[in-house]
């Protein structure tokens, strides 16, 4: 199999996917765990107000809500690109990169939440994205 920048990019994309229904799962567990063991009631699911829930729950829901914030605008870009037919190696690399970046922060967010690296996590897919989103721009000036 040859490696091309749109076979990046679209493994990429996967990734990013894929690690948005490990974050569901995780979520789930957690919730359904701490319903078990009485933290939760029936009732907190009926409008989502889940603000009284153990960290573990609250970290997995938010880190959950994170995928479709960022990662929206990374979806975006590629999808863009890929219809325009217009990947190249750098805008490939960053969109790797991102997706990796991502699996990393989830796996802060959701495990220690160490804010300081998180937040760095955070930083490092934003100006991915970023310089994706440049490189896009610059082959059409």
């Amino acid at each position: 199999m040859h490696i091309t920048p749109t076979l990046i990019v679209i493994a990429a994309m996967f990734v990013q996917t894929t690690l948005t229904f490990a974050v569901m799962i995780v979520m789930g567990r957690r919730r359904f765990a701490a319903a078990r063991q009485g933290q939760l009631e029936k009732e907190d699911f009926k409008t989502m107000q889940l603000g009284h829930a153990p960290e573990p729950v609250l970290l997995a829901s938010r880190n959950f809500e994170n995928q479709f914030e960022i990662p929206v605008l990374f979806y975006v870009v590629n999808l863009l690109a890929l219809q325009l037919n217009n990947i190249g190696w750098i805008f490939a690399i960053c969109a790797i990169l991102f997706a990796f970046s991502r699996v990393f922060h989830s796996v802060v967010h959701i495990t220690h939440n160490h804010v300081k690296t998180r937040f760095r996590l955070f930083l490092v897919g934003c100006g991915l994205v970023f310089i994706q989103w440049l490189t896009l721009l610059v082959t059409f000036i």
